[in-house]
């Protein structure tokens, strides 16, 4: 399988301590899950593979380009969804207009965006939602549940049609039925040709068996440096926006 990406000696310090590596990693095509407890940089390092944020040390190369030198074409060929205080949803909107706003956002400057009917919401949501009840374009989010929610973000992220997409939102889902839906919509995903990588605290064998998926599970604790008794507190994952804008 392709090579997505691949670190070598990958590490992020922010100026209260370390936040995430040394790093070694190579992360194939398909469903790839990073895992780690809440403090280990999980997000920072998604938002670093998506060259949203730049590493303090080592190397990395994600979409054959090497960053942070290539973080514009990676930034163009990637989609991030479930980051909290990046790309969260206005609860007043409508759905139409969050997929309009989103449509102007990646449209030319000159092209004329029109509030989605619900056929062309479909075609929108329908790949993403999969059996899960797609919302009407009148909805306003706030009507949406838990799994509507974290699906419609990442149909949002799709619309640019990235080569790889990072989603960060998965320990923030509470129900299992909210999970089962997400797990099953980032697998289809993945099986379109596009490369999913998702964050988790760790793996859930049990439900992947359920839902007939296998994703590549790797672990993102330092191996020397730091131990799993150990969780790095600089970076509670809370933080991945002051992170970003330090670190951008």
């Amino acid at each position: 399988m392709p090579t997505i990406a691949r670190a070598n000696r990958l590490a992020l310090e922010s100026k209260r301590g370390p936040v995430y590596g040394p790093l070694d990693l190579s992360i194939q095509d398909g469903l790839t899950v990073l895992h780690a407890p809440s403090g280990s940089g999980r997000t920072s390092l998604l938002l670093t593979l998506a060259g949203r944020m730049k590493p303090s040390a080592g190397t990395l190369e994600t979409l054959g380009r090497g960053l942070p030198r290539g973080a514009r074409r990676v930034q163009r060929e990637s989609g991030i969804a479930g980051f909290a205080g990046i790309d969260e949803l206005e609860e007043s909107v409508t759905v139409g207009a969050a997929v309009r706003e989103r449509a102007a956002w990646i449209s030319p400057w000159w092209a004329l965006v029109r509030r989605p009917d619900e056929e062309a919401l479909r075609g929108i949501l329908g790949p993403v939602f999969g059996e899960t009840p797609m919302p009407a374009p009148d909805t306003v989010i706030w009507e949406l549940d838990e799994a509507q929610t974290a699906l419609l973000r990442i149909a949002l992220a799709m619309m640019s049609e990235p080569r790889l997409l990072c989603f960060d939102g998965l320990d923030e889902l509470a129900s299992p039925a909210a999970r089962t839906a997400v797990w099953r919509s980032l697998d289809a995903i993945a099986r379109t040709g596009t490369a999913v990588v998702v964050s988790a605290a760790a793996p859930e064998p049990r439900l992947w068996a359920e839902l007939g998926i296998a994703p590549a599970a790797q672990s993102i604790l330092p191996t020397a440096e730091r131990t799993a008794s150990a969780p790095n507190s600089a970076d509670d994952d809370a933080d991945g926006l002051d992170l970003l804008l330090e670190h951008v």
